[in-house]
């Protein structure tokens, strides 16, 4: 490549490929969303390549942008981690191993096993995060070490080991489900309002995995609620259909507040997975003997 590398650029194509959204990287750098798209555009019009394709407000990597995320990404996270490191007084050997992950999952299952982890290793300090969203990996401020997150465990320059099986089930009122269309596969659920998680992402996930159509516009709309308990609340009041965890809603439907709108063949693919960028257990380990012990907890019956 000719002339000095576009860093300004190539730094914007990494955080809109990391949130997947212009916006949301434009908060991250404290930029407007126009210098971001900007920058993006110059990139590619000096590559001769479209990195993005956009979708209203989301955009998704192309062929050619994942191939350049994979490598620039690791890259800025790198710089970013020499940058923390310099800034540090001194290495602490109990800096916070900051790992996030959904605010349900935290409380109904990591929380309260984390102590266990803590006794084992006491010269680690973890640092638990609730967020809706993958937050970018590295030592600067606004990054995590690790992520709990649940989908199908493909997320661009992220390396996802499968941990846990949740069975998802669409769920919702009696008379809501005996007024409405009826449901003969998983794809008949578009034709009811949907009750959504915070970013929209499980009821496209759901369909995409059993191979209904999951671009269909329906699947992203309705009210999207901070977590589960709100989500069904909405869902007993007859809002709509909601997509949770059979193990959640068991009193709910045995009570006959709720009812499952589908019994649908479970997809393996879709589950939480533990998420670390590539080859930070080597570079932090911290971070690998934190991953071995979820992957452990994960392992044993209950």
């Amino acid at each position: 490549m000719l002339g000095p590398l576009p860093l300004l650029g190539l730094r914007a194509f990494v955080e809109v490929g990391r949130a997947g959204s212009m916006k949301t990287a434009a908060c991250r750098l404290g930029v407007t969303s126009g210098a971001v798209s900007q920058q993006v555009k110059l990139l590619e019009l000096r590559l001769g390549r479209i990195l993005f394709e956009r979708h209203n407000r989301a955009v998704r990597l192309t062929e050619d942008g994942k191939r350049l995320f994979e490598d620039v990404a690791d890259a800025f996270a790198r710089i970013e981690e020499a940058v923390e490191a310099i800034r540090q007084y001194q290495v602490d050997d109990r800096r916070a191993l900051t790992v996030s992950t959904t605010a349900s999952l935290a409380a109904t299952w990591l929380v309260p096993r984390l102590g266990q982890f803590t006794a084992r290793h006491r010269s680690v300090a973890v640092r638990v995060l609730t967020t809706p969203e993958l937050m970018p990996f590295g030592g600067g401020p606004g990054c995590v070490d690790l992520a709990i997150r649940h989908g199908l465990g493909r997320w661009p320059g992220v390396e996802a080991v499968h941990l846990l099986q949740p069975r998802l089930v669409p769920v919702g009122n009696a008379r809501l489900l005996a007024d409405g269309p009826p449901i003969r596969c998983p794809g008949d659920c578009l034709n009811y309002p949907l009750l959504q998680d915070p970013m929209a992402a499980d009821w496209r996930l759901w369909l995409q995995a059993l191979g209904a159509n999951h671009l269909d516009p329906r699947s992203i709309r309705g009210t999207r609620f901070s977590d589960a308990t709100l989500l069904a609340r909405a869902a007993i009041a007859g809002q709509g259909l909601a997509l949770l965890r059979d193990t959640y809603v068991a009193d709910d439907i045995a009570a006959g507040r709720l009812e499952i709108a589908i019994v649908a063949p479970w997809p393996a693919e879709f589950a939480y997975y533990v998420a670390t960028r590539p080859g930070s257990e080597r570079r932090n380990p911290q971070i690998a003997r934190f991953k071995e012990w979820l992957l452990q907890e994960a392992a044993i019956p209950r």
